[in-house]
């Protein structure tokens, strides 16, 4: 699949023994967390932690984006607290 300039979040894939895939999926659920928003999360904090000035600075960008297309959608979904 080629990038898209436009796209500036994308699906990756990464290799996950099934099980522990679907034990996170229960688990995140019985929470009333998501999956995909726990992994950014992580990912964020990892950056912020470990992160060097250049990742910093591409972490910065990413929030921007993401704070930029939240606004033309109307804001990011409410968390559903479910139990």
């Amino acid at each position: 699949m080629a990038p898209d300039d436009k796209d500036h979040t994308f699906a990756t894939r990464f290799r996950i023994p099934r099980r522990m895939w679907d034990a996170y999926g229960t688990a995140a659920d019985r929470q009333g967390i998501d999956r995909s928003a726990d992994l950014v999360d992580h990912v964020r904090s990892f950056i912020k932690q470990h992160g060097n000035d250049h990742e910093l600075a591409e972490l910065a960008a990413a929030e921007q984006e993401l704070a930029e297309r939240r606004a033309r959608k109307g804001g990011r979904p409410r968390k559903e607290k479910t139990g």
